[in-house]
């Protein structure tokens, strides 16, 4: 295995761990999270994956209880608007897309990026991996000119996004990443070898010392695994970043978005959890990744998923517990 990402390690039985609720303090894990919440987010809301948005047909959502809707021109520019339409409330989701407008199927009205004293576009950002809206009458934050991102490998190429929903509020989802001692416990198929090794203080909580770093084994057999360094950042109060900073794949990063979209049915809260994955590597073999991609992004996208079916219970427990 020289030269190889992989190593053997001796594996352990899953009881035999060294138990992390002791580290995995719930104040320390609460003083993260409040300061987490204070971050600005400038109003951006991660809505898709921006591949998920083309011109053929509209990408309706909502987005804290409003209905958006989202969709590209004939240039591939992205638009995001109301996703009700103002003559009598048709769902927008159904219009058909003619070039920078929607088409009612109701009665023919047209709605675009001209806007109407009834129906103005919102701003949107298309990252080249995710979209975004801005709901500066949701945020009510002071608004910023793009979405407020972490840093991502200088070639994005070879990503998947994953797009699951949630009956929790984002700072649920949030928390379930601010407690990294969870993982080779509640992940035994994909985490090894997992050891927090800087956390952030119960108080005073700064830039420069909000981190969680710990080093992990990617587990890829039962005795073989890709050991890294990796650290946890919150770029804004609903998102939270991975990024690897030792071993295979170095800059690589799994960047987390918790997008509210309002109450159920049930009144319960609904969020998204929008993942997306970009994989970097310094190998020279890396360069050829993306011809692979049609076979890359599925198999990226079910370790995601299957991660946060799991994950999910634990957010969703927790905001239950809440909701009591």
């Amino acid at each position: 295995m020289k030269n190889s990402p992989l190593q053997r390690f001796s594996p352990q039985t899953w009881s035999r761990q060294d138990p992390t609720y002791e580290a995995a303090d719930p104040a320390l894990i609460a003083a993260a999270l409040r300061w987490s919440q204070r971050r600005p987010s400038g109003n951006w809301y991660a809505v898709a994956a921006s591949r998920e948005i083309s011109s053929e047909r509209p990408f309706a959502t909502t987005v804290s209880g409003v209905e958006v809707v989202a969709w590209r021109d004939r240039g591939g520019h992205l638009h995001v608007g109301p996703g009700a339409c103002p003559h009598l409330g048709a769902d927008l989701g159904t219009a058909e897309v003619e070039d920078a407008a929607l088409i009612c199927r109701w009665h023919g009205m047209r709605v675009g990026v001209g806007g109407s004293p009834r129906w103005s576009p919102y701003p949107a950002h298309d990252d080249g991996i995710l979209a975004w809206v801005r709901l500066d009458a949701v945020g009510g934050e002071e608004p910023t000119a793009a979405p407020i991102l972490g840093a991502r490998p200088a070639d994005t190429t070879v990503h998947a996004v994953t797009r699951l929903v949630g009956v929790c509020e984002p700072r649920d989802i949030i928390a379930n990443r601010l407690d990294p001692w969870h993982g080779s416990w509640f992940h035994p198929y994909s985490f090894a070898r997992l050891s927090v090794t800087q956390a952030p203080p119960r108080h005073d909580i700064t830039e420069d010392n909000h981190r969680f770093v710990l080093a992990v084994t990617f587990r890829v057999t039962r005795k073989l695994g890709v050991p890294v360094e990796a650290e946890f950042t919150c770029p804004d109060p609903r998102t939270i970043v991975m990024r690897i900073t030792a071993g295979e794949g170095v800059g690589s990063i799994v960047e987390t978005h918790a997008t509210p979209m309002g109450p159920g049915p049930d009144g319960r809260a609904r969020t998204a959890v929008i993942e997306a994955v970009v994989a970097h590597s310094e190998r020279p073999g890396f360069r050829h990744a993306g011809r692979a991609l049609p076979l890359l992004r599925p198999a990226m996208r079910y370790v995601a998923e299957r991660l946060w079916r799991d994950d999910l219970v634990y957010a969703e427990r927790r905001y239950a517990l809440r909701d009591r």
